[in-house]
Protein backbone atom coordinates (compact mmCIF):
# COMPACT_ATOMS: atom_id res chain seq x y z
CA UNK A 1 0.00 0.00 0.00
CA UNK A 2 1.07 3.56 -0.68
CA UNK A 3 -0.57 6.83 0.34
CA UNK A 4 0.09 10.22 -1.26
CA UNK A 5 -1.00 13.40 0.47
CA UNK A 6 -0.95 16.94 -0.86
CA UNK A 7 -2.19 16.43 -4.43
CA UNK A 8 -4.60 19.25 -5.31
CA UNK A 9 -8.13 18.54 -6.48
CA UNK A 10 -8.82 18.28 -10.19
CA UNK A 11 -5.52 16.73 -11.34
CA UNK A 12 -6.10 14.17 -14.10
CA UNK A 13 -4.64 10.90 -12.79
CA UNK A 14 -4.96 7.50 -14.38
CA UNK A 15 -3.78 4.01 -13.60
CA UNK A 16 -2.08 4.00 -17.02
CA UNK A 17 0.16 6.96 -16.14
CA UNK A 18 1.43 5.11 -13.08
CA UNK A 19 1.71 1.82 -14.98
CA UNK A 20 3.93 3.49 -17.59
CA UNK A 21 6.58 4.34 -15.00
CA UNK A 22 6.34 0.91 -13.35
CA UNK A 23 6.82 -0.78 -16.72
CA UNK A 24 9.84 1.40 -17.50
CA UNK A 25 11.36 0.44 -14.15
CA UNK A 26 11.40 -3.22 -15.18
CA UNK A 27 13.24 -2.80 -18.48
CA UNK A 28 16.95 -2.70 -19.20
CA UNK A 29 19.79 -5.00 -20.17
CA UNK A 30 21.53 -6.75 -17.28
CA UNK A 31 18.43 -7.60 -15.28
CA UNK A 32 18.11 -10.91 -13.47
CA UNK A 33 15.56 -13.73 -13.44
CA UNK A 34 13.42 -12.02 -10.82
CA UNK A 35 11.93 -9.80 -13.52
CA UNK A 36 10.37 -12.91 -15.08
CA UNK A 37 7.58 -12.89 -12.50
CA UNK A 38 7.60 -9.37 -11.02
CA UNK A 39 5.10 -7.60 -13.30
CA UNK A 40 3.95 -4.53 -11.42
CA UNK A 41 0.57 -2.86 -11.73
CA UNK A 42 -0.76 -0.39 -9.14
CA UNK A 43 -4.44 -0.02 -8.46
CA UNK A 44 -5.88 3.35 -7.35
CA UNK A 45 -8.23 2.51 -4.50
CA UNK A 46 -9.12 5.97 -3.16
CA UNK A 47 -8.63 9.69 -3.68
CA UNK A 48 -9.54 9.74 -7.38
CA UNK A 49 -13.04 10.08 -8.83
CA UNK A 50 -13.87 9.95 -12.52
CA UNK A 51 -10.19 10.20 -13.44
CA UNK A 52 -9.38 13.27 -11.31
CA UNK A 53 -8.00 13.74 -7.82
CA UNK A 54 -10.35 15.04 -5.13
CA UNK A 55 -7.83 16.78 -2.88
CA UNK A 56 -7.97 13.77 -0.54
CA UNK A 57 -5.11 11.36 0.14
CA UNK A 58 -4.61 9.02 -2.83
CA UNK A 59 -4.16 5.36 -1.91
CA UNK A 60 -2.45 2.85 -4.18
CA UNK A 61 -2.31 -0.94 -3.94
CA UNK A 62 0.45 -2.95 -5.58
CA UNK A 63 0.53 -6.74 -5.49
CA UNK A 64 3.91 -8.29 -4.76
CA UNK A 65 4.06 -11.01 -7.42
CA UNK A 66 7.21 -12.42 -5.83
CA UNK A 67 5.16 -13.15 -2.70
CA UNK A 68 2.54 -15.08 -4.66
CA UNK A 69 5.19 -16.94 -6.67
CA UNK A 70 6.49 -18.38 -3.41
CA UNK A 71 3.11 -18.45 -1.68
CA UNK A 72 3.69 -21.82 -0.02
CA UNK A 73 6.80 -20.63 1.84
CA UNK A 74 6.70 -16.83 2.11
CA UNK A 75 3.88 -16.46 4.67
CA UNK A 76 5.72 -18.95 6.85
CA UNK A 77 9.17 -17.31 6.86
CA UNK A 78 7.78 -13.78 7.28
CA UNK A 79 4.75 -14.52 9.45
CA UNK A 80 3.54 -11.80 11.82
CA UNK A 81 2.70 -14.46 14.42
CA UNK A 82 4.82 -17.27 15.90
CA UNK A 83 5.01 -20.36 13.68
CA UNK A 84 5.50 -24.00 14.48
CA UNK A 85 8.59 -25.78 13.33
CA UNK A 86 11.97 -24.50 12.24
CA UNK A 87 12.39 -21.61 9.84
CA UNK A 88 15.60 -21.56 7.85
CA UNK A 89 17.73 -18.63 8.96
CA UNK A 90 19.99 -16.62 6.68
CA UNK A 91 23.21 -16.10 8.60
CA UNK A 92 25.72 -15.13 5.90
CA UNK A 93 25.87 -11.32 5.34
CA UNK A 94 26.90 -9.91 1.96
CA UNK A 95 29.69 -7.31 1.86
CA UNK A 96 28.30 -4.03 0.56
CA UNK A 97 24.74 -4.77 1.68
CA UNK A 98 22.72 -3.70 4.73
CA UNK A 99 22.85 -7.31 6.01
CA UNK A 100 25.53 -7.03 8.70
CA UNK A 101 24.86 -3.50 9.91
CA UNK A 102 21.14 -4.30 10.03
CA UNK A 103 21.51 -7.28 12.36
CA UNK A 104 24.02 -5.35 14.47
CA UNK A 105 21.58 -2.46 14.85
CA UNK A 106 18.44 -4.51 15.64
CA UNK A 107 20.17 -7.56 17.18
CA UNK A 108 18.56 -10.08 14.85
CA UNK A 109 19.90 -13.64 14.66
CA UNK A 110 18.48 -13.94 11.11
CA UNK A 111 19.29 -11.60 8.22
CA UNK A 112 15.93 -12.16 6.46
CA UNK A 113 14.16 -9.14 8.09
CA UNK A 114 17.00 -6.88 6.91
CA UNK A 115 16.92 -8.30 3.39
CA UNK A 116 13.19 -7.78 3.01
CA UNK A 117 13.11 -4.22 4.33
CA UNK A 118 16.26 -2.95 2.60
CA UNK A 119 15.45 -4.56 -0.74
CA UNK A 120 15.15 -2.40 -3.84
CA UNK A 121 11.80 -4.08 -4.29
CA UNK A 122 10.56 -1.14 -2.20
CA UNK A 123 11.16 1.13 -5.18
CA UNK A 124 8.19 -0.35 -7.03
CA UNK A 125 5.71 1.35 -4.72
CA UNK A 126 7.92 4.42 -4.43
CA UNK A 127 7.87 4.83 -8.22
CA UNK A 128 4.09 4.37 -8.24
CA UNK A 129 3.62 7.06 -5.57
CA UNK A 130 6.13 9.45 -7.11
CA UNK A 131 4.53 9.05 -10.54
CA UNK A 132 1.51 10.94 -9.20
CA UNK A 133 3.73 13.94 -8.37
CA UNK A 134 5.25 13.60 -11.82
CA UNK A 135 1.77 13.96 -13.30
CA UNK A 136 1.29 17.19 -11.35
CA UNK A 137 4.55 18.55 -12.78
CA UNK A 138 3.56 17.41 -16.27
CA UNK A 139 0.29 19.34 -15.99
CA UNK A 140 2.27 22.58 -15.64
CA UNK A 141 4.76 21.75 -18.39
CA UNK A 142 7.57 20.56 -16.12
CA UNK A 143 9.14 17.46 -17.66
CA UNK A 144 11.61 14.94 -16.27
CA UNK A 145 13.95 12.79 -18.35
CA UNK A 146 17.09 10.76 -17.94
CA UNK A 147 19.76 8.68 -19.63
CA UNK A 148 22.70 6.47 -18.70
CA UNK A 149 26.12 8.04 -19.26
CA UNK A 150 28.42 5.33 -17.88
CA UNK A 151 28.42 1.63 -17.02
CA UNK A 152 31.75 0.39 -15.74
CA UNK A 153 34.46 1.49 -18.16
CA UNK A 154 32.04 2.35 -20.98
CA UNK A 155 30.72 5.90 -21.13
CA UNK A 156 31.20 9.48 -22.24
CA UNK A 157 34.65 10.98 -21.86
CA UNK A 158 33.54 14.44 -20.71
CA UNK A 159 30.66 16.66 -19.58
CA UNK A 160 30.76 18.42 -22.97
CA UNK A 161 30.47 15.16 -24.92
CA UNK A 162 27.29 14.11 -23.16
CA UNK A 163 25.85 17.65 -23.45
CA UNK A 164 26.38 17.63 -27.22
CA UNK A 165 24.09 14.63 -27.47
CA UNK A 166 21.56 15.38 -24.73
CA UNK A 167 20.96 19.13 -25.10
CA UNK A 168 19.42 19.05 -28.61
CA UNK A 169 16.97 16.38 -27.42
CA UNK A 170 16.17 18.27 -24.22
CA UNK A 171 15.30 21.36 -26.27
CA UNK A 172 11.98 19.65 -27.08
CA UNK A 173 11.34 18.85 -23.41
CA UNK A 174 13.12 16.53 -21.00
CA UNK A 175 10.56 13.75 -21.53
CA UNK A 176 12.04 13.35 -25.02
CA UNK A 177 15.29 12.37 -23.32
CA UNK A 178 13.64 9.38 -21.64
CA UNK A 179 11.62 8.48 -24.73
CA UNK A 180 14.82 8.37 -26.79
CA UNK A 181 16.87 6.60 -24.12
CA UNK A 182 14.15 3.96 -23.66
CA UNK A 183 14.88 2.76 -27.20
CA UNK A 184 18.26 1.56 -25.95
CA UNK A 185 18.47 -1.59 -23.81
CA UNK A 186 20.92 0.23 -21.54
CA UNK A 187 19.16 3.61 -21.87
CA UNK A 188 22.16 5.23 -23.57
CA UNK A 189 21.66 7.94 -26.21
CA UNK A 190 24.80 7.02 -28.15
CA UNK A 191 24.54 3.73 -30.06
CA UNK A 192 28.29 3.04 -30.05
CA UNK A 193 28.68 3.69 -26.34
CA UNK A 194 25.50 1.70 -25.69
CA UNK A 195 27.01 -1.34 -27.40
CA UNK A 196 30.16 -0.93 -25.31
CA UNK A 197 28.00 -0.88 -22.17
CA UNK A 198 26.30 -4.12 -23.19
CA UNK A 199 29.70 -5.73 -23.72
CA UNK A 200 30.80 -4.55 -20.27
CA UNK A 201 27.76 -6.23 -18.73
CA UNK A 202 28.36 -9.44 -20.68
CA UNK A 203 31.97 -9.46 -19.52
CA UNK A 204 31.04 -9.07 -15.86
CA UNK A 205 28.23 -11.61 -16.10
CA UNK A 206 30.72 -14.14 -17.45
CA UNK A 207 33.17 -13.39 -14.62
CA UNK A 208 30.40 -13.69 -12.01
CA UNK A 209 30.64 -10.06 -10.91
CA UNK A 210 28.39 -6.98 -11.16
CA UNK A 211 28.48 -3.41 -12.42
CA UNK A 212 27.26 0.03 -11.43
CA UNK A 213 27.54 3.32 -13.25
CA UNK A 214 26.40 6.91 -13.65
CA UNK A 215 23.13 8.36 -14.93
CA UNK A 216 21.94 11.86 -15.68
CA UNK A 217 18.56 13.43 -14.96
CA UNK A 218 17.28 16.56 -16.69
CA UNK A 219 14.20 18.60 -15.78
CA UNK A 220 12.81 21.25 -18.12
CA UNK A 221 10.05 23.81 -17.64
CA UNK A 222 10.98 24.75 -14.08
CA UNK A 223 10.30 28.42 -13.35
CA UNK A 224 12.98 30.47 -11.60
CA UNK A 225 12.54 30.92 -7.88
CA UNK A 226 11.69 27.43 -6.60
CA UNK A 227 13.53 26.56 -3.39
CA UNK A 228 15.33 28.91 -1.03
CA UNK A 229 18.74 29.96 0.25
CA UNK A 230 17.24 31.11 3.58
CA UNK A 231 17.17 27.79 5.46
CA UNK A 232 19.88 25.15 5.15
CA UNK A 233 17.39 22.28 5.29
CA UNK A 234 15.17 23.71 2.53
CA UNK A 235 17.80 24.27 -0.16
CA UNK A 236 16.72 22.43 -3.26
CA UNK A 237 20.18 20.90 -3.83
CA UNK A 238 20.01 19.26 -0.41
CA UNK A 239 16.47 17.95 -0.84
CA UNK A 240 17.15 16.58 -4.31
CA UNK A 241 20.38 14.96 -3.14
CA UNK A 242 18.53 13.29 -0.26
CA UNK A 243 15.95 11.88 -2.68
CA UNK A 244 18.67 10.39 -4.87
CA UNK A 245 20.81 9.10 -2.00
CA UNK A 246 17.82 7.52 -0.26
CA UNK A 247 17.53 5.13 -3.20
CA UNK A 248 19.20 1.74 -2.82
CA UNK A 249 22.84 1.41 -3.99
CA UNK A 250 23.37 5.13 -4.66
CA UNK A 251 26.79 6.38 -3.56
CA UNK A 252 27.05 9.88 -5.00
CA UNK A 253 25.17 12.80 -6.53
CA UNK A 254 26.20 15.99 -8.29
CA UNK A 255 24.39 18.95 -9.84
CA UNK A 256 25.60 20.65 -12.98
CA UNK A 257 29.34 20.30 -13.43
CA UNK A 258 29.48 18.84 -9.93
CA UNK A 259 32.82 17.25 -9.11
CA UNK A 260 34.26 18.53 -12.38
CA UNK A 261 33.98 22.04 -10.90
CA UNK A 262 36.81 21.15 -8.55
CA UNK A 263 39.14 20.59 -11.51
CA UNK A 264 38.35 23.82 -13.38
CA UNK A 265 38.99 27.50 -12.65
CA UNK A 266 36.19 29.99 -12.05
CA UNK A 267 35.86 31.29 -15.61
CA UNK A 268 35.20 27.70 -16.76
CA UNK A 269 32.58 27.04 -14.08
CA UNK A 270 30.28 30.02 -13.53
CA UNK A 271 27.49 31.02 -15.91
CA UNK A 272 27.60 34.63 -17.10
CA UNK A 273 24.32 36.55 -16.69
CA UNK A 274 22.49 38.29 -19.55
CA UNK A 275 19.45 40.58 -19.96
CA UNK A 276 17.42 40.00 -23.10
CA UNK A 277 13.75 40.42 -23.99
CA UNK A 278 13.00 41.82 -20.53
CA UNK A 279 14.29 38.85 -18.57
CA UNK A 280 17.51 37.51 -17.12
CA UNK A 281 19.35 34.61 -18.71
CA UNK A 282 22.63 32.71 -18.61
CA UNK A 283 25.19 32.17 -21.36
CA UNK A 284 25.68 28.59 -20.18
CA UNK A 285 24.24 26.13 -17.67
CA UNK A 286 27.21 24.68 -15.84
CA UNK A 287 25.42 25.25 -12.53
CA UNK A 288 22.80 22.75 -13.67
CA UNK A 289 19.80 25.03 -13.16
CA UNK A 290 20.38 25.76 -9.46
CA UNK A 291 22.13 28.63 -7.71
CA UNK A 292 22.00 29.13 -3.95
CA UNK A 293 19.41 26.41 -3.53
CA UNK A 294 17.01 28.09 -6.00
CA UNK A 295 16.05 27.23 -9.58
CA UNK A 296 17.35 29.59 -12.28
CA UNK A 297 14.77 28.69 -14.92
CA UNK A 298 17.34 26.72 -16.95
CA UNK A 299 17.18 22.92 -17.19
CA UNK A 300 17.97 21.15 -13.94
CA UNK A 301 20.84 18.68 -14.44
CA UNK A 302 21.55 16.01 -11.82
CA UNK A 303 23.91 13.04 -11.96
CA UNK A 304 23.81 10.02 -9.69
CA UNK A 305 26.30 7.22 -9.07
CA UNK A 306 25.18 3.66 -8.42
CA UNK A 307 27.55 1.07 -6.99
CA UNK A 308 27.71 -2.52 -8.30
CA UNK A 309 25.09 -4.79 -6.76
CA UNK A 310 26.56 -6.79 -3.83
CA UNK A 311 24.80 -10.06 -4.75
CA UNK A 312 27.12 -11.78 -7.24
CA UNK A 313 27.52 -15.22 -8.75
CA UNK A 314 31.21 -15.33 -7.83
CA UNK A 315 31.26 -15.22 -4.01
CA UNK A 316 33.06 -12.85 -1.70
CA UNK A 317 34.45 -13.80 1.68
CA UNK A 318 32.28 -13.09 4.71
CA UNK A 319 31.62 -14.46 8.22
CA UNK A 320 28.66 -16.53 9.42
CA UNK A 321 26.95 -14.48 12.16
CA UNK A 322 26.20 -17.58 14.26
CA UNK A 323 29.34 -19.66 13.91
CA UNK A 324 31.70 -16.68 13.42
CA UNK A 325 33.60 -18.65 10.78
CA UNK A 326 34.83 -17.46 7.40
CA UNK A 327 32.48 -18.44 4.58
CA UNK A 328 31.59 -17.61 0.99
CA UNK A 329 28.55 -15.45 0.29
CA UNK A 330 25.43 -17.19 -0.98
CA UNK A 331 23.84 -16.31 -4.32
CA UNK A 332 20.22 -15.32 -4.87
CA UNK A 333 18.50 -14.10 -8.03
CA UNK A 334 20.04 -10.76 -8.90
CA UNK A 335 20.84 -8.35 -11.71
CA UNK A 336 24.34 -8.05 -13.10
CA UNK A 337 23.67 -4.35 -13.67
CA UNK A 338 20.52 -2.61 -12.43
CA UNK A 339 21.53 0.90 -13.52
CA UNK A 340 19.14 1.20 -16.51
CA UNK A 341 16.26 0.37 -14.14
CA UNK A 342 17.58 2.53 -11.30
CA UNK A 343 17.57 5.50 -13.67
CA UNK A 344 13.76 5.30 -13.84
CA UNK A 345 13.55 5.18 -10.05
CA UNK A 346 15.75 8.29 -9.82
CA UNK A 347 13.62 10.14 -12.38
CA UNK A 348 10.56 9.55 -10.25
CA UNK A 349 11.93 10.11 -6.72
CA UNK A 350 12.89 13.70 -7.53
CA UNK A 351 9.32 14.46 -8.65
CA UNK A 352 7.84 14.96 -5.13
CA UNK A 353 10.73 17.24 -4.18
CA UNK A 354 10.10 19.48 -7.17
CA UNK A 355 6.32 19.25 -6.79
CA UNK A 356 6.56 20.35 -3.14
CA UNK A 357 8.76 23.30 -4.11
CA UNK A 358 6.32 24.23 -6.87
CA UNK A 359 3.30 24.03 -4.55
CA UNK A 360 5.09 26.02 -1.87
CA UNK A 361 5.38 28.91 -4.32
CA UNK A 362 2.19 28.58 -6.36
CA UNK A 363 0.04 26.24 -4.27
CA UNK A 364 -3.71 26.08 -3.83
CA UNK A 365 -6.40 23.53 -3.09
CA UNK A 366 -7.26 22.80 -6.71
CA UNK A 367 -5.60 22.67 -10.12
CA UNK A 368 -7.79 25.59 -11.18
CA UNK A 369 -6.58 27.76 -8.32
CA UNK A 370 -2.93 26.85 -8.85
CA UNK A 371 -3.25 27.56 -12.58
CA UNK A 372 -4.59 31.05 -11.85
CA UNK A 373 -1.64 31.80 -9.56
CA UNK A 374 0.90 30.30 -11.94
CA UNK A 375 -0.36 32.27 -14.92
CA UNK A 376 -0.27 35.48 -12.89
CA UNK A 377 3.32 35.06 -11.74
Amino acid sequence: MGIIEGLPAGLPLSREAIAKQLARRQLGYGRGGRMAFEKDAAEIISGVRFGKTMGHPVALKLINKAYHKDEANWPHVMSATPVKGDVEKITVPRPGHADLVGIQKFRFDDIRPVIERSSARETAMRVACCATARELLNYFGIRIGGHVIRIGNAGYDSWEESREIADPIVASGAEQLSDTADNSEVRCLNDRIGREMVEEIKKRRKSGSSLGGIYELVVTGLPPGLGTYVHWDRKLEGLLSQAIMSTQAMKGVEIGLGFESGRRHGHEVHDEITWEDDHYGRKSNRAGGLEGGITTGLPLIIRGVMKPIPTMLKPLKTVDIIEKKSQDTRYERSDVCALPRALVVAENVIAPVLANAFLEKYGGDSIEEISERYKGR
